[in-house]
């Protein structure tokens, strides 16, 4: 979907970065979850990267977040707390509540998933901790965003061009 949107806008795309930072360090996974100091290192790492990669373009698309990296960090490290208070945390999360910033929360499919070789396994309810953490963190943050549940990848592209058609000029489309 994001390759469609980016093409089709002809906008900016912020990749996943703690996929570019496991390929960096060729790193895999499974290792970083048995090292706390290391997966510390690895999610503060992906914390000010992601700050880093989405303030460097205005508009943009991403399959991930900032709000991504703060769920992934809270389920896995000791850390959220201190990124949390961080200014850098602070101020990203005041640009989340701009009016021109449009959030859609892609919910998981069980049938979508599917082994990429980054993932240290298919874990169906670990996937529902994370968007359940996701949420609550939009949520407490009282960002704005576009709850997409279906699994047609069509009706997902349909949901987000409707949303950006009504609520966004056509000279800034994202």
């Amino acid at each position: 979907m994001c390759a469609h949107m980016r093409k089709k806008y002809d906008i900016p795309f912020v990749g996943e970065v703690a996929r570019q930072i496991l390929a960096e360090k060729e790193i895999p996974l499974d290792s970083l979850r048995a090292n706390f100091d290391l997966i510390n290192q690895f999610q503060k790492e992906i914390f000010y990267r992601q700050i880093k990669e989405e303030s460097m373009d205005g508009s943009f698309i991403s399959d991930r977040s900032l709000i991504d990296a703060l769920a992934y960090t809270c389920q896995h490290t000791s850390l959220f707390s201190e990124l949390m208070e961080t200014n850098e945390c602070k101020e990203y999360i005041k640009k989340l509540k701009q009016p021109d910033v449009y959030i859609f929360f892609v919910r998981p499919h069980a049938g979508l998933m599917k082994q990429d070789g980054v993932r240290e396994s298919l874990d169906w309810e670990g996937s529902i901790a994370i968007d359940a953490m996701i949420k609550m963190l939009l949520q407490l943050f009282g960002v704005r965003y576009f709850d997409i549940h279906t699994s047609s990848i069509q009706e997902r592209i349909n949901i987000v061009e409707s949303v950006l058609s009504t609520h966004v000029k056509s000279d800034k489309m994202i």
